[in-house]
């Protein structure tokens, strides 16, 4: 068998041959240094950045284990700028270190003298320098994020070597019913590391479904101190406090929820991003910003950091002495802050692939399908005239998708099926249609919990939702996801509506995106496509013969 599936290019792109037989491997292997870009049906693109090299650096791979595996997919010999590439953004790495100096100043350690130099002459940069000797500089200690965050702009990545505070203790203790799995255990252990300089912070990327908020609970666990949680919306806020009843000895009286519902503050505090960022107004500073500073915090959640809102950096840069971790299934930010997340929250420390936990059971195969279906010709004028954005909506909510839908949940008929959309008047044409009920934004919390438990209990098998339910909502049954349309083709929500039905079961799950074909709608799945690529799932394109 020939398994030289790669071709690398000198400009650090490498195609995949998709048909190869050993294409599932030389993804897993590179997957974990580089960025996927492009996924058409043969041959996926990826690309090799600093970024995602110092992301596998941190978390444990060498630029001898990269050019390794390189050198075992590639099919033609790897170009020396590319090799230079690599070793030379992994030194890089170690090449500006953070370390104690006294009270009130941190010492910041330049190991080659040119890029001290290049230090000085960087106007962002140099503010927050005061010169010690020609490879080293004072900094202030209340500089020490805004500094790593000025200088990751400009392609100098910070080993921050400072250890952290412990925060004031709190005992917590996990029940003795609950038995981690053994890749939770290794993403703590990689996050915390032997407690020494450089461990502490980071952030953890593991696939929707596969248990990213026990990761939390055993760090916290480890940490035994006051810790503040941030989730991106109050379903997730809920989530939180279910497991950690669940799963630690920890009271209700410890836990609080602040959101726009409650604002309890107590030693393990719950809170949605959307409650932390709050202002009067556009001009007024961030009030609730004191939640950071007055807690008591030793350690820092940030449940799915890649929609970690702007302001929350801002805050972040000036908790750097506390541990922090970062929990994802996709590094990618939409905003492009990946930089951010890496100087301020933390580096990768531990990933791994969905397919691998998929071969070990512990997430359910899942199945991909594109569904294109044609644009009725009464709306191809409409069509036509229409701007690109309205272009989108008239493509998403295609009446055609209705008998599409029906097909699929024909075929599914008995299995726990979410019908997923970003439409609110199409979700309501889609309840209309077949009478399940349906979640929006507008729908209250405790009526929204009491559906999610019906559908966990098998009593409702098919559920409408909004966008609401793209992130840290757990729903365990579901095995079957309809998406009729979506934001925009953001690897976000891909990332997070494959998750809803992914949990451990005993068969398939399937996930069917409703497309219409050749129109703006067919553009933006391609950037759906192109993430669950990334993560390794086959993913067919299907006609709507078989739809209709």
């Amino acid at each position: 068998m020939n398994d030289k599936t790669l071709t690398v290019q000198s400009d650090r792109t490498m195609l995949l041959d998709v048909h190869s037989e050993c294409a599932d491997d030389c993804r897993a292997d590179i997957i974990a240094f580089a960025d996927l870009i492009k996924s058409p049906e043969h041959v996926h693109t990826y690309q090799i950045t600093q970024l995602s090299l110092w992301n596998a650096i941190s978390s444990g791979l060498t630029s001898n284990e990269i050019l390794s595996r390189l050198k075992r997919w590639s099919r033609f010999d790897i170009d020396p700028r590319v090799e230079f590439f690599i070793t030379d953004s992994a030194e890089r790495y170690g090449d500006f270190v953070l370390t104690e100096l006294d009270e009130d100043y941190l010492l910041l350690s330049v190991r080659r003298p040119v890029f001290a130099l290049q230090l000085k002459a960087e106007q962002s940069i140099s503010k927050y320098l005061e010169a010690e000797d020609e490879k080293s500089f004072r900094v202030l200690r209340m500089n020490r994020g805004v500094l790593k965050a000025s200088m990751i702009k400009l392609g100098f990545p910070v080993d921050d070597r400072i250890p952290l505070k412990s925060g004031e203790k709190l005992k917590i203790k996990l029940r003795n019913t609950f038995t981690p799995r053994p890749y939770q255990k290794e993403a703590v252990k990689a996050l915390l590391g032997d407690g020494g300089p450089g461990t502490g912070y980071g952030t953890i990327v593991l696939p929707c479904g596969s248990g990213k908020t026990v990761v939390g609970i055993l760090a916290m666990a480890a940490l035994g101190t006051r810790t503040l949680i941030l989730c991106p919306n109050v379903t997730a806020v809920h989530q939180w406090i279910r497991e950690l009843l669940d799963k630690t000895e920890l009271t209700e009286n410890e836990i609080g929820e602040y959101s726009g519902e409650k604002k309890d503050m107590k030693p393990v505090t719950v809170c949605t991003y959307q409650i932390i960022t709050w202002r009067p107004d556009i001009d007024s500073p961030f009030p609730r910003f004191s939640l950071f500073r007055e807690g008591g915090w030793g350690f820092i959640i940030y449940d799915e950091v890649h929609m970690l809102p702007a302001p929350v950096f801002r805050i972040t840069a000036e908790l750097q002495a506390i541990h922090r971790l970062g929990l994802t299934a996709t590094l990618v930010r939409e905003d492009g802050r990946e930089d951010e997340v890496f100087s301020l929250v933390g580096p990768k420390r531990y990933d791994t692939p969905w397919s691998e936990l998929e071969a070990q059971g512990y997430i359910a195969k899942a199945w991909c399908h594109e569904i294109r279906l044609p644009l009725p010709e009464e709306l191809e004028i409409k069509y036509a005239i229409a701007k690109k954005r309205e272009k989108y909506r008239i493509a998403a909510e295609n009446p055609l998708k209705i008998g599409a839908a029906r097909k699929i949940l024909e075929r599914h008929a008995g299995d726990a099926v979410l019908i997923i959309g970003q439409y609110l008047d199409q979700l309501e044409v889609f309840k209309k249609e077949f009478g399940y009920p349906i979640i929006t934004g507008a729908t209250p919390t405790k009526k929204r919990e009491e559906l999610y438990a019906l559908f966990k209990e098998g009593k409702i098998k098919v559920l409408i939702v909004s966008k609401v339910a793209n992130s840290a909502i757990d729903l365990p049954d579901a095995s079957v996801a309809i998406q009729i349309s979506g934001t925009f083709g953001s690897r976000q929500e891909e990332a997070q509506r494959l998750g809803r039905i992914l949990r451990p079961k005993d068969k398939d799950s399937h996930f069917y995106t409703l497309v219409t074909e050749y129109t703006e709608e067919e553009d933006f799945a391609q950037n759906r496509q192109k993430f669950l690529s990334e993560q390794g799932y086959s993913y067919s394109i299907e006609k709507a013969d078989a739809y209709e």
